[in-house]
């Protein structure tokens, strides 16, 4: 099974002179030592206006710092927004591309379309449209980086015209592509669509096999890929904080974990939120007292406590664990010692067979893939002569004067107010 580490940049208040910049610094450090200590995987989210819960409004500048930081570890977008008010769909494809280009082809391009109404209501994001906005410039971007060039799109929600959309990616036909699931009826739309499912419900190592059963069953039967490649692998959130002494695990990391929730619940569930004067972590600890607790059933404990945990995932056919060691108030230092202990203790016993187990769930899961890829519904490729020429800027301006001026401009050389000639030598 594959491990990973997760980052919303957590900030509650109140906030010192700073703060934000040392945020930032501290979670490259982290991610530095992650990819020292063979953590496979560092997941950035996208927020915006999530004030404490989530500081991360540019995943895609953070991630390309990491990946001039690294060397192995990949980079996940853990999610990219994608109803177009938030990201154009041709930009969503630069910008995954060209990281994809900078990190030597270890980018992972997981997908959302956000519940919040701080988000959707500040970009003006109709809530009841923002699947079928996510359903079709997921498709669209996909086609994007893996056509040359793109034909253009005539959509409900976002139209470009033809267009080669540079750069293309390292790996090929694109980075594998996720969706982020809140609830087992989105994991069975990734199972539909062949995505990853990145869920970041929190479930019991035996409510996932549930999770796990219901998406290889229907991406067996009923897959239907979205994207150019189906990536059929399932991935699940949960806390984390690894000590000796388990009392001193719950310590350092059980408020981190809990505030995480809360603060999610405020902005998404419950909460009533005044930008820029409302305390989250004044509300939170008010309200800690009624609060569950968050032990080993949640990744906070001892090695032997998670190994235990982190068992019961990988019996139930989960791919990847992802860690929620950035949480709260949750200390720098005390994120990194249970990092190494981790890797140390813990994560050794799951890479035994882990190559063998990966290869073996893609060989049995080849024919339906290949049953799903024949089901795909493709873009057409244009013929060359269905590519339109696109006129420079300059030539139309010049074609627009009377001829005696186009004339003139033509033989002007470059000693004319504009040298533009009306043919190009190139065509000659």
């Amino acid at each position: 099974m594959k491990f990973g580490i997760f980052y919303e940049h957590q900030l509650p208040r109140p906030w010192d002179e700073g703060a934000e910049e040392r945020l930032f610094r501290e979670a490259l450090e982290q991610v530095e030592l992650a990819d020292r200590l063979g953590i496979d995987y560092a997941w950035e989210v996208e927020h915006h206006f999530l004030e404490e819960y989530s500081h991360s409004a540019a995943p895609e500048v953070f991630l390309a710092a990491c990946s001039q930081r690294t060397k192995r570890i990949r980079l996940g977008h853990g999610i990219v927004l994608m109803p177009p008010a938030y990201n154009p769909p041709a930009r969503v494809a630069e910008r995954i591309a060209t990281l994809d280009l900078v990190s030597g082809g270890r980018v992972d391009f997981g997908t959302g379309e956000s519940s919040s109404l701080a988000e959707l209501g500040g970009f003006g994001v109709v809530v009841d449209e923002k699947r079928a906005m996510w359903r079709e410039a997921v498709e669209q971007v996909c086609n994007m980086m893996a056509m040359d060039p793109y034909p253009g799109f005539e959509g409900r929600y976002f139209s470009m015209p033809c267009r080669n959309v540079v750069p293309k990616p390292v790996q090929k036909p694109h980075p594998p592509v996720w969706v982020a699931c809140s609830n087992r009826e989105t994991i069975k739309l990734a199972a539909r669509l062949g995505i990853g499912a990145l869920t970041f419900a929190f479930v019991d190592p035996s409510e996932a096999k549930k999770w796990v059963d219901d998406y290889h069953h229907i991406l067996e039967t009923e897959c239907e890929p979205i994207a150019h490649a189906v990536n059929p692998q399932i991935a699940m959130v949960t806390g984390f904080s690894c000590h000796e002494d388990e009392a001193e695990a719950r310590r350092r990391g059980e408020d981190g974990f809990r505030f995480f929730g809360y603060a999610l619940a405020h902005h998404y569930i419950f909460g009533t939120h005044r930008p820029g004067r409302t305390d989250i972590w004044k509300r939170f600890e008010a309200a800690r007292a009624s609060l569950p607790p968050a032990g080993g059933s949640r990744g906070i404990g001892t090695p032997d406590q998670l190994r235990e945990h982190l068992r019961g995932f990988e019996d139930a056919g989960v791919d990847q664990v992802i860690f929620i060691q950035q949480g709260g108030k949750n200390r720098h230092d005390h994120i990194c010692e249970s990092l190494e202990l981790f890797a140390r203790d813990v994560m050794p016993g799951f890479r035994e067979n882990e190559d063998e187990r990966w290869r073996e769930k893609l060989e049995r899961l080849a024919p339906a893939i290949e049953r799903a890829m024949s089901r795909k519904r493709r873009m057409p490729q244009p013929a060359d002569g269905e590519i339109p020429e696109i006129v420079a800027l300059g030539r139309k301006i010049v074609e627009q004067l009377p001829k005696q001026e186009q004339e003139r401009l033509s033989g002007a050389g470059a000693e004319g107010a504009i040298a533009v000639p009306l043919e190009d030598p190139a065509r000659r």
